[in-house]
């Protein structure tokens, strides 16, 4: 009887460590018979994914890039993956207040903080006076340079939402103040007379005061409505600055939800829980409209900047009122894509930037330790040395061309991402870091 026992304990722990397995192969199967070669998606947001399988040849093989590539599709392609790691997710979620989302920390009310935006809140993040004062003053450069060619420059300084939703944030996180990076900045630009536009004070200051959240639970941006009054205001000020009729816009209803829209709950996407949690936050979804004027939408503005610049793109502020002027998303990614290049370092800076009528850089307090990305050295260069401007992208070009290509290939942007998490580096240090081996190998 015991041993009849025994064998059945055995049986029930086999077959619960082979389910996936044998799960895994009837999907394949069924998948054989509709000709296809991969597995379901497993439905995971935020999550770099090996999509496609790898085919079979003996260079691959015998050099072991063909293996390691085909266990990394595998991996991510695994019949019972997305179930998993939802379960996974929902009881850290549940049973400890903590998601698994890289960066990010769940605060009091379960508001969702990115941690950089916590840190910019209380000055953890701050670097030196003496940098800020030499960006500044190439800053300031470069916008008189620009302004010699009759093109204006506007620096917009946006909230982050540590800032915005400080009574939420962790207790574990709070402590008392020190000097910020914006207070430093904001300081600098304006004793050199910079054109600036610091909407982290404005919000700062309206935000007891609106009737709707400017910032969401669940979201990392600015709300729609918080977007909505930021691109109004933005608006106004170009008008102002430029000396221009730019096109109205507006929103004369608001309607009410208390489900997230838009971006309001980019976060709770990308945490892959297995159950959602109750939206319990009225937020504001105003009803925009740009003005139809095509005589006044004349004035293309380039704007560089971080992901809150996003929002707007995606209201159509780039093509509807600022005369179909691109996004640089840090300084890099093109929004839209013209047909020559995907990337700003493709282009030649100095053809662009006399395209545009107004260069606008708009970063949040999190993103000014890295202010410009790199555009305000190389503007500054291009107008006092373009010469040197000239040797250096040329020789930088092969570094990007590489870095371009991890980016764009997804089994070695997912091993830069692995790399990042296990030598605890941000993402773009990693690639960068595997862009280096990569021309070192071939070279």
């Amino acid at each position: 009887m015991a041993s009849k026992k025994h064998k059945g304990v055995v049986f029930v722990i086999w077959l619960a460590i082979s389910l996936p397995l044998i799960y895994s192969y009837i999907r394949y199967k069924k998948h054989d018979i509709n000709q296809t070669t991969a597995y379901d998606d497993p439905g995971l947001t935020g999550m770099v994914l090996q999509n496609n399988k790898p085919e079979f040849n003996f260079k691959d093989w015998f050099s072991g890039y063909y293996q390691s590539v085909l266990s990394s599709y595998w991996q991510d392609h695994w019949s019972l993956k997305g179930l998993m790691v939802r379960l996974n997710n929902q009881l850290f979620y549940e049973a400890f207040n903590t998601i698994r989302t890289k960066g990010f920390v769940s605060g009091l009310s379960q508001y969702i903080f990115s941690e950089n935006y916590i840190f910019s809140a209380y000055g953890d993040d701050c670097i030196s006076e003496a940098r800020i004062a030499e960006q500044m003053r190439k800053a300031k450069s470069v916008q008189d340079s620009l302004k010699a060619h009759n093109i204006e420059m506007l620096t917009v300084f946006l909230p982050g939402k540590g800032m915005a939703c400080k009574p939420f944030i962790p207790l574990k996180y709070k402590h008392a103040y020190k000097t910020t990076n914006h207070q430093v900045f904001n300081s600098q630009a304006q004793k050199l007379k910079l054109n600036v536009l610091d909407l982290y004070t404005w919000f700062d200051n309206i935000n007891s005061k609106v009737p709707y959240p400017l910032f969401p639970k669940y979201g990392h941006h600015w709300s729609y409505y918080g977007e909505c009054l930021a691109v109004d205001t933005i608006i106004r000020h170009l008008e102002q600055m430029i000396h221009a009729d730019l096109p109205d816009f507006s929103f004369k209803t608001i309607e009410l939800s208390d489900t997230a829209r838009e971006r309001d709950a980019d976060v709770l996407r990308s945490m892959n829980l297995y159950r959602l949690p109750k939206q319990d936050v009225t937020l504001a979804y105003p009803q925009i409209q740009f003005e139809n004027r095509p005589d006044k939408n004349i004035f293309p503005v380039l704007t560089i900047g971080d992901s809150y610049w996003y929002g707007p793109v995606y209201m159509g502020i780039q093509q509807y009122c600022f005369g179909g002027g691109s996004f640089w998303y840090y300084n890099n990614k093109i929004v839209p894509k013209p047909e020559n290049a995907s990337e700003a370092w493709e282009l030649d800076l100095k053809t662009e930037l006399l395209q545009h009528k107004v260069v606008m850089l708009v970063y949040s307090d999190a993103n000014l330790s890295d202010f410009g990305n790199g555009f305000i050295e190389s503007a500054y260069t291009l107008f006092q040395n373009p010469k040197l401007f000239y040797q250096h992208a040329s020789q930088q070009k092969q570094l990007k061309s590489a870095i371009q290509t991890i980016r764009q290939t997804p089994y070695l942007l997912k091993a830069s991402t692995n790399l990042s998490e296990s030598k605890h580096i941000s993402l773009d240090s990693a690639i960068r870091i595997m862009a280096h081996r990569q021309l070192t190998n071939t070279l």
